[in-house]
C-alpha cells in the first residue's frame, strides 16, 4: 500500500533513472533508497513523535518519479520540480490536478535554497507556516542537503526526447513473428487515430504569464514511427537502439508481438521509454518495472486462474497430479511453468508433457492420454492442435484449455471435449462487453477501417485513447515519467475498456486487468459461453 505524505508548500519526490544513466548522486540515492552517503539509513521524525528510517523513509515509497504531483481521491500532491518550487505558489483546491493550481487560498512565496533547507529540516514553508505533520523532518548535513536540492532542481527538467515544438513522436514496435493480419489491423487503427487527432490540431497559444493559475492545455501533433524488427530476438536490442537514435520518440504505443516480447520490454526499461499496451499474449511478468504497461498478464493470468480453481477443488477432488501438454516452441511453455510455480506452493504436483514443434497430431493425442482418472489435464494448445484431439478426452478429474491460445469463444473444440473442458477466459464475457464494444466498432465504421482482427484492433484503439486522455491532463509537462503516473491515476476511471471488465493500476503494478473467468463452451457448437462462478482475481 502506498502512503502519500502531503503537506503545504513542498513535496519531496524521487526520479527513476535507467540502467544506462550515470552514477546516481547522493540526493538521488537518498530519495530512491533512503540511504545517506555514509551508507547509513536516513532518519526522519515527526512532530507527533513518530519516526521513520531507511527504505521506509525514502521518498520513492510515497511520491511520484517525475516530481510533478498527483491526485489521490480529494488529496492533491503539488509538484516540486524547479519551475514550480522556485516560483510563488498558491493553495491547491481539493479535486484539482496537481499541476492545475487554482487560487483558493493565501499564496506561498517562492522557495530559495535557504528556505528549502529550513522546510526539509524544520518543516516550515517560506511564509513561516508549518508543513503537514505527515512530512518527516530530516536533519541532514550541509553536503547531503546540497546534493538533495541540486537533485530537485534538475528533476524532470531539460528537453524530453520525442517532444518537438509542435509534435509528439510515438513509435509502435512489431516483432518479425507477429501475425500479418493483426499487423495490418493494428496499423489501420493507429494511422487513422493519429490522423483524426491531428485534424483537430491548432497552433500553440501564447504563453501564459500568470503565476497563480496554470490550467491551459498545450496541443501537439502526433507522428507515428513504425519500427518493424527483423531477425532473431538477440539482435532486436541493437535494431531498437539505432531506431531510437535516429527517430527519438516520447513513448511506444500499442505494438504487436509473437512468442517473445522480452527483448522489447528490457529495451524500454533500459531507455526509460514508456511502452503502453502492446498486443502480446505473453507479457513479461516484472510488475516492479516501471516503463512497460500491459492490458493483462495474458497466458500467465490464465495460469493463475486455473491454479486458483485447482487449489480450490484439490481438497475434495482427490486430484493426484496436473498434466500439462504444450508445444515446446510456443508461449504455452511459459504458461505451463507459471502454473507449475503457482501449484507447487500448494503442494500440487505437475507433470509436463511437451510436444516437439513439428510433432504430428498422433503424438500430441498420445500425450493427452497420459492423464489418469485422478489427474487434471491442462492444454496450452492452438486451434489447429485442438482440432486434432482424440475423439474423447481421458477420464481425468478436470480438463482445462487456454482461451487466448485456443481461440476463446471461437475455439474449435468439439464433441465430448466441449462438455468436459473448462476454459480460462481473461476478459469480460461476450454478452456483457457487447455494449462497450459499440463505441470502438462504431468508430471503425466511421473511419472505414475493416475489422480483420477485432481484439487486436479494439485493444489498439483503447491504448490510443488512454494515452490521448492522459496527455490532455499534462498541460505543458511533457515528461515520460509523468505520463506513466497519469495513466496509473486515471486508468480506473475509464468506462470504455473494450474486452476488459475493469482497469486499475498502482505503483508496482503493470497489468491493468487482473482477473477473468473459468467458462464452459455451451452446447455441441456455437460461441456461447457459460461462466462457472463470478469474476476471479487470483
Amino acid at each position: 500500500m502506498r502512503i502519500s505524505l502531503v503537506f503545504t508548500g513542498l513535496i519531496l519526490f524521487v526520479s527513476w533513472t535507467s540502467a544506462e544513466s550515470t552514477a546516481p548522486t547522493a540526493g538521488e540515492v537518498l530519495y530512491r533508497r533512503g540511504v545517506l552517503t555514509s551508507g547509513s539509513p536516513v532518519a526522519g521524525g515527526r512532530e507527533s513523535g513518530g519516526s521513520t528510517s531507511g527504505v521506509n523513509a525514502a521518498c520513492v515509497n510515497c511520491h511520484r518519479p517525475s516530481g510533478l504531483g498527483t491526485v489521490e481521491g480529494r488529496t492533491v500532491i503539488p509538484p516540486i520540480t524547479a519551475k514550480y518550487l522556485f516560483r510563488p505558489g498558491v493553495t491547491v483546491g481539493p479535486g484539482a490536478a496537481a499541476h492545475q493550481v487554482v487560487h483558493t487560498g493565501p499564496s506561498r512565496m517562492a522557495y530559495t535554497d535557504e528556505t528549502l533547507v529550513r522546510a526539509i529540516r524544520d518543516g516550515v514553508d517560506p511564509n513561516g507556516r508549518q508543513l503537514d505533520y505527515l512530512m518527516p523532518r530530516y536533519n541532514l548535513d550541509d553536503a547531503t542537503m546540497g546534493s538533495l536540492i541540486a537533485y530537485l532542481k534538475q528533476l524532470s527538467s531539460g528537453p524530453t526526447p520525442g517532444v518537438a515544438e509542435d509534435t509528439l513522436h510515438f513509435a509502435t514496435i512489431i516483432t518479425p513473428d507477429a501475425d500479418p493480419v493483426k499487423r495490418k489491423g493494428m496499423l489501420d487503427v493507429l494511422e487513422r487515430f493519429f490522423a483524426a487527432k491531428n485534424a483537430f490540431y491548432r497552433p500553440l497559444p501564447p504563453p501564459q504569464r500568470s503565476t497563480t493559475r496554470m490550467m491551459y492545455h498545450v496541443p501537439r501533433k502526433w507522428q507515428l514511427h513504425v519500427w518493424d524488427l527483423v531477425g532473431e530476438p538477440e539482435t532486436w536490442n541493437g535494431q531498437l537502439q539505432k531506431r531510437l537514435q535516429s527517430e527519438p520518440v516520447f513513448a511506444v504505443i500499442s505494438g504487436l508481438g509473437g512468442k517473445d516480447w522480452s527483448p522489447v520490454h528490457r529495451f524500454c526499461e533500459r531507455e526509460a521509454l514508456p511502452c503502453f499496451f502492446p498486443n502480446v499474449d505473453l507479457p513479461v511478468d516484472a510488475e516492479r518495472d516501471f516503463y512497460d504497461v500491459y492490458f493483462s498478464g495474458g497466458v500467465l493470468l490464465e495460469a493463475r486462474l486455473i491454479a486458483h480453481r485447482l487449489q480450490k477443488e484439490a481438497k475434495t477432488s482427490g486430484m493426484r497430479c496436473v498434466v500439462q501438454v504444450y508445444r515446446e516452441d510456443d508461449i504455452g511453455a511459459a504458461a505451463a511453468q507459471s502454473l507449475h510455480d503457482a501449484l507447487a506452493a500448494s503442494g500440487i504436483a505437475t507433470m509436463n508433457r511437451p510436444v516437439k514443434p513439428r510433432a504430428d497430431g498422433d503424438k500430441l493425442a498420445a500425450e493427452t492420454e497420459t492423464a489418469g482418472t485422478k489427474d487434471a489435464l491442462v492444454l496450452w494448445l492452438r486451434p489447429d492442435d485442438l482440432r486434432n484431439l482424440p475423439i474423447e478426452p481421458p477420464r481425468s478429474a478436470e480438463v482445462f484449455v487456454s482461451g487466448l491460445m485456443g481461440g476463446l469463444e471461437d475455439s474449435p473444440i468439439k464433441g465430448v471435449w466441449r462438455g468436459a473442458a473448462r476454459m480460462a477466459y481473461p476478459f469480460e464475457l461476450p454478452e456483457r462487453r457487447a455494449a462497450l464494444l459499440n463505441y470502438p466498432l462504431g468508430w471503425f465504421k466511421i473511419q472505414q477501417i475493416p475489422v480483420v482482427a477485432e481484439r487486436t484492433q479494439v485493444d489498439t484503439y483503447v491504448a490510443c485513447g488512454i494515452v490521448s486522455e492522459n496527455l490532455g491532463n499534462m498541460l505543458d509537462n511533457f515528461v515520460r515519467d509523468y505520463l506513466l503516473e497519469n495513466v496509473e491515476v486515471m486508468l480506473s476511471t475509464r468506462v470504455v475498456n473494450g474486452y476488459y471488465k475493469r482497469f486499475g493500476l498502482a505503483p508496482g503494478q503493470r497489468f491493468a486487468s487482473k482477473g477473468g473467468y473459468i467458462v464452459r463452451l455451451a452446447g455441441e457448437e456455437g460461441r456461447k459461453l457459460v461462466p462457472e462462478g463470478d469474476w476471479i482475481v487470483p
